[in-house]
Order: structure tokens, then sequence, then C-alpha cells
């Protein structure tokens, strides 16, 4: 009956791990009744293949544990005194539900305030792993390095003093070596110097630009948006009531001219726009202080993958240069080394900090202190900078491929962005729909991302799509390119008419 329940083991895990899954699935479905013993070891061991010291190590734990009792010559048997406490029900099949009906069921659609499900958003596909050449965005391609110093400053996180940090629930506060390593480290190369009382920790971009929009936002609210631009804040500020207002960009990113007339707050990415990836020049950038200034708005600064530019240096970050307090500045911390993470950062003036972490406290309190305690870790013992450095070389190395594939062999598309970030924007010769395109490039084993969805005015251009190459081995991009042109010139050759009814074979 045990059978059942023992999957096949995964590589990269544990066996003890795996085979204590196995057994608690077993035990809390029931499948062995409480007055028969569990298998012996070495029947155990003889059936799964692994060895004997390790189903007794399992078992010892399932003891300690508290869901099996062992008996001497017997063997081991389920305490269901133990189960009943814990589950707060007998091992029995459950009960008939008292309500069956329904009608019973409440009324959702007319209940929900608003609808947040209907909102177009980024899609990408969960097996975008299975695609031969994933040009996705978002996503990096593994670094075992990276993945072990992250390991490793778990595991000194986990002992000691660093354990004592992070033990207690922090409410309002946040962890002060990860505040001091941000405030001396990754703000001083972006320019920005601010002090521990204008910096709070978040759970990524998107929970930021929320915890903004709830303080900030209002229905009526002007809110510029970069058009095209980042979908989720465009959708955050939506949800919010505000008027969403599109802006123009240009080869030097949002164009600073009378079309910010009108607007209250504004969301930008000057170092890379989102998701062109064209950088806002320095003069630009005063520019366009001095109309926030001028026309009294305020500025959310989103600079993500500012350290991934391939030529040059990077230019200061548009909050280096406030001298206003309008720019409310946003920081990824893991985006680009273990994006499952979610760890970002907001530095803005101390009275809005305070009033964030007022908001956040009702929220979720603060992000998982050891999570905050290992990013400190890392950050403090260089490995983030390593990984920084890899990260940039490798993908100056993927941009001049992916750079010179495009030129060869889609040369009639014009590929923007700058010598920077991990991904290119694509724009097709006129009348091609890139969703057409995907579905097509998709039977060759590549997988592109339609761009129309970064579009909030109607009509939205069908010509574009992100190539993101971050996740793409380097080896594969020239081929995974050279894929695309042969699936692009099948799309434009011409289709034989059909013969005329009656005639042919």
């Amino acid at each position: 009956m045990l059978e059942r329940y023992f999957r096949p083991f995964e590589a990269g895990r544990g066996l003890q791990e795996q085979l204590r899954e196995n057994l608690l699935s077993a035990i809390l479905d029931g499948a062995m009744p409480p007055s028969e013993p569990m298998p012996s070891s070495r029947a155990l061991c003889e059936l799964l293949k692994v060895s004997r010291n390790t189903v007794v190590l399992v078992y010892e734990q399932l003891v300690q544990d508290g869901y099996l009792i062992p008996s001497d010559r017997r063997g081991f048997f389920i305490n269901e005194k133990y189960l009943r406490q814990q589950l707060n029900v007998s091992l029995k099949p459950a009960t008939q539900k008292i309500f069956e009906r329904p009608d019973h069921a409440p009324d959702w659609e007319a209940r929900l305030q608003s609808s947040s499900s209907q909102l177009r958003a980024i899609v990408k596909p969960r097996n975008w792993r299975e695609y031969r050449y994933p040009f996705i965005y978002g996503q990096v391609e593994a670094d075992e390095q990276t993945a072990a110093r992250w390991r490793d400053c778990t595991r000194i996180a986990s002992t000691g003093a660093h354990m004592r940090s992070w033990v207690d629930d922090q409410v309002m506060l946040d962890d002060p070596l990860l505040i001091e390593q941000i405030v001396q480290r990754v703000l001083p190369k972006r320019g920005i110097s601010v002090s521990a009382q204008e910096v709070m920790i978040t759970i990524g971009t998107q929970n930021s630009l929320y915890m903004l929009a709830q303080l900030l936002g209002r229905p009526g609210l002007v809110m510029g948006l970069e058009e095209p631009g980042y979908v989720d804040a465009r959708n955050i500020f939506g949800l919010r009531g505000c008027e969403l207002k599109a802006l123009r960009i240009d080869r030097q990113g949002l164009v600073v001219n009378e079309q910010l007339e009108g607007c209250e707050m504004l969301f930008c990415t000057p170092s890379h726009q989102s998701p062109t990836g064209v950088t806002m020049p320095l003069y630009r950038r005063l520019e366009l202080l001095a109309s926030a200034r001028e026309r009294d708005f305020l500025i959310i600064e989103d600079d993500y993958e500012n350290e991934q530019n391939f030529l040059g240096s990077n230019h200061p970050a548009l909050k280096s240069f406030d001298d206003s307090g309008r720019v409310i500045y946003l920081g990824s911390l893991t985006k680009s080394v273990l994006p499952g993470v979610r760890l970002g950062f907001i530095a803005a003036d101390a009275e809005l900090i305070h009033e964030l972490r007022a908001l956040r406290r009702y929220m979720y309190r603060h992000p998982p202190s050891n999570n905050q305690r290992t990013l400190a870790l890392f950050l403090s013992m260089g490995h983030y900078d390593a990984h920084a450095r890899r990260l940039r070389d490798r993908l100056a190395r993927k941009w001049r491929v992916i750079s010179r594939a495009m030129a060869e062999h889609l040369p009639e598309f014009n590929a923007s962005g700058m010598a920077g970030g991990s991904s290119l924007w694509v724009t097709c010769p006129p009348g091609v729909d890139a969703w057409v395109l995907q579905r097509l490039v998709a039977r060759r084993g590549v997988l592109i991302e339609p761009g129309d969805i970064h579009y909030l005015s109607e009509p939205r251009p069908l010509n574009c799509f992100r190539l993101g190459f971050g996740a793409i081995a380097e080896e594969l991009i020239e081929p995974g390119i050279a894929a695309l042109g042969e699936a692009w010139r099948e799309l434009k050759a011409p289709h034989p008419s059909p013969l005329p009814e009656g005639e042919g074979a």
C-alpha cells in the first residue's frame, strides 16, 4: 500500500528529506493502520534501493518528532494520539459536508470591489525552460557560484549572534545590517547619499509600487507612464483609480516637454527604459527634475538593471541630482541574483518612509528577517559585487552575440536598446503580427514575448516584441536567432494560391 507514495527520488535533493516527505504523506493520509507496524528498515531499503542507515535515520527523526512510536522487537508504530492532537481529526475518512448545495456559495462577482484578474498583464509560460531557445525576460541563467555563496550566507545567518537578529518579530523595523549595506555600499554607486531613516526594505518593486499607490494615489490623480512602459506600474495605479496618462518616449527615454503638463506623479525608468532598454542622458535627467519642480509633480524612479552597462560607465541615478525630495527611488536587490528571493527597497524622504513603514506593518510587518540578514551578509562579504561583475561580463558577451545574430539573420528588424541590460526591444517590418510570429517560432523551440501589452494607448502596435537573453545559454543565442530568421522568411514567403475548383489532379 505504501508503494504509491514513493515517488522517484529527485536529483539535487537529499534522500533523507525526500524519504521523510513520502513517509509523512503516507502517515497523514492514513495509508498505514496504527495497529500495524511500519515496514522494517531492511524491507524499505530493499524496496527503495537506498542504504539502511538512511531509512533508520528517517525513522528516528519521525520518532523524535512524535509521529512514530518504537516498540521493542516489533518495529515502529504510528502515534495515533499525537496525530489526533496535531490534526484535530480522527484517522477515519472525513464525514460528509453539512452543506452541499451550490446556492449557498457567496456571490463573489457582486461582492468584489475590483477585479485584478481582468487586468491585461504579462503572462510568461511556466514551462519556459522546456524551450530550447528561451528568449524570456526577467529570468536568469543558473550561477552555481552565486548559489553556493548564498547557501553559505544562509548557514552563517542561522548561527550565533546573526540568528538572534532575526528570530524576533521586528514589527516595523528592518535588519540594521542590510540598511547599512544599502546606505554605505549600494546607493553610493548610484551617486545617492541618504540616511538610514530614508530607506525601507520591501518584497520587490511591485510591492514598493503598491504601497506607494496606497499612500499617494487616489481616484482622478493624473499618473504619467512611459509609452511603451512597465505593465505592473500601470495596473497597480489603475487599480487605485488614478487617471493614467501615456507619455511619449524616444531613443533617449522619456520626452520632457509640454506632455508632462497636468501630471501629479509619474513613473519612469531612466537607466534602462522598460521595455525598450534605452538610457536617458544626463541633460534630459536634469530637464526632468527641473520640470518636476516647475510643474509640482513627484517622480517614481525604478532603477532596475543599473549595474549592467557594457560600454562606458553607468550614469548616476536621477535621484542623485534631486535636491527637492521629489524623487522616490526604487531598487531591486535580488532580481539579477535570485529572482525568487524577492527583496528590494525604497529610498525617499524620511517623512514618506515613516508612513510607508506604518502601512507595511498592516500588510506583512516586514520582509522575512532571516532573508534580510542573509542578503546583508551576501553584500558585506563582497559576493553581490562579484556576482554583478560576472553577470555584467556574461551579459556583455551575450549582447555582442545577439546583436551580430540579429544583423545577420534579421536585417529587416530594428533592435533598440543601449549596450546594457538583458533584453532587446525589436520592431518588425510593417504589417507583421508578433503574435503570429511567436506561434510560428514556438514550433522551432524559440520563445519570444510580443510587446503590445506594454502599450496603454489604443490601437496598440502589434509588430514589436522583446528578446530577453539573460536566461538563455550564450552558445544557443545564435542558433536561436537563426531559427527565428527561418520562421520570418517562412512567414513572408508568398503562399501559392489555391487552384480553382475543378482543376488539378
